[in-house]
């Protein structure tokens, strides 16, 4: 079972999101909450699988809410996504940085809502499709796909580099292993092999790499 905690600052979002996800038989809400503050204090309470966030909210914001339980400097980062109307780079580059591991706009349909929850509990990133390529080539917000890449501590190999350009393009761990002709657990092998050389935490830093050291341009 996942367990979900959504936080938006709208009675009727929050209604329907819960609607949406307690029709499938694998996902439980376990709170909902309306602003950021109690979003922090209950998911470092409750321990939730998936924390989906608004960004707008009274207190925090999404966006500091995700830094909180899920940035660079928590030690046991929660699986965040984003769930918002605005489709704003700057938006979607703060929340990946804060650890987010996933970007879905709220009219993105229930489909991939219900997707985007259980990609984030997989270990895989769901992006609303229409921003994948766009956000992951401007990553780091200079508009330079180059720019600040760390070189690997030791040379990729050349199917760790298919599955790299695979998770740059948006596609999940199920969709490369079809192109790829391989099992999804070597698609995990693949990708846990390559976040250790260059030192990503999750596969949307490893796209994000892709795309400024040039491997996919």
């Amino acid at each position: 079972m996942i367990r979900v905690l959504i936080a938006d600052d709208q009675e009727m979002v929050r209604m329907g999101f819960r609607m949406i996800l307690e029709t499938q038989d694998d996902i439980e809400v376990v709170a909902d909450v309306a602003d950021g503050i109690s979003a922090v204090s209950k998911a470092r309470e409750l321990r939730p699988d998936v924390c989906l966030l608004d960004i707008r909210m009274p207190g925090l914001d999404g966006l500091e809410v995700a830094r909180q339980l899920a940035g660079p400097d928590v030690t046991d980062p929660l699986k965040v996504v984003v769930v918002t109307t605005f489709d704003l780079d700057e938006y979607v580059h703060t929340a990946l940085r804060n650890g987010a591991s996933g970007f879905l706009l709220k009219d993105a349909g229930p489909a991939l809502l219900i997707e985007a929850v259980r990609a984030a509990d997989r270990g895989d990133a769901l992006v609303s499709p229409q921003i994948t390529v766009r956000l992951l080539k401007h990553f780091d917000g200079s508009g330079s796909a180059k720019s600040r890449a760390t070189p690997p501590s030791e040379p990729l190999t050349a199917r760790e580099l298919d599955v790299v350009k695979a998770a740059a393009r948006g596609l999940t761990n199920t969709e490369i292993g079809a192109e790829l002709f391989m099992s999804l657990s070597t698609v995990k092998t693949h990708l846990a092999s390559v976040q250790s050389k260059i030192g990503a935490r999750n596969r949307v830093e490893t796209a994000a790499w892709a795309w400024r050291s040039g491997v996919v341009s």
